[in-house]
């Protein structure tokens, strides 16, 4: 089994980009690929005069070959990352649907005391275009995630542990 992780976050140390990896060390795959999103914005003139540029092309393939897709995301000014938003712009001008019928968990890891509600919430409506299987939860907003992790990464909350475990096997479940 392949799972892709995606986070919002270009930071070094980025807790979304931490929570991705701890959703994939619970998840288990076979494989487990952490997407680039270090990608050229946006630009119609770009995409007209040079066409899909080789990284955008490279996440929708990889979203196309994975079994599921885990995506963490931080919450700026009430909604999801820029890069994240960039990601699903360039990706939605590839060929086909690479997120059609996709089974996809999110998360989310931020600064404030509601862990990422709002982003979350956003990020659902940007996903519905695109018709992947997006889990109803449970929920794992990570609140406060500069005191939530240790040194080598790992979550240390007992509740959010368990909130990953859970959706990280019904993640698998929906994978089949």
């Amino acid at each position: 089994m392949h799972l892709l992780g995606i986070s919002g976050s270009l930071r070094k140390a980025s807790f979304n980009t931490k929570l991705v990896h701890e959703a994939a060390r619970l998840f288990a795959p076979d494989t487990f690929t952490l997407a680039n999103l270090h990608l050229p914005l946006y630009d119609g003139d770009l995409e007209a005069a040079e066409g899909i540029p080789e990284a955008v092309q490279t996440l929708s393939d990889q979203i196309a070959a994975a079994d599921a897709v885990v995506i963490a995301t931080p919450e700026y000014n009430k909604g999801i990352s820029g890069v994240l938003k960039n990601a699903l712009d360039w990706v939605s001008r590839t060929e086909g649907n690479p997120w059609n019928a996709k089974p996809v968990a999110i998360m989310s890891a931020t600064a404030g005391r509601a862990g990422g509600e709002r982003t979350q919430y956003d990020l659902r409506l940007k996903l519905v275009t695109f018709r992947p299987r997006v889990l109803s939860g449970p929920e794992v907003l990570v609140a406060g995630a500069s005191k939530e992790f240790d040194a080598e990464g790992h979550l240390t909350g007992e509740m959010y542990l368990k909130l990953l475990t859970e959706l990280m096997d019904a993640l698998r479940a929906e994978v089949g």
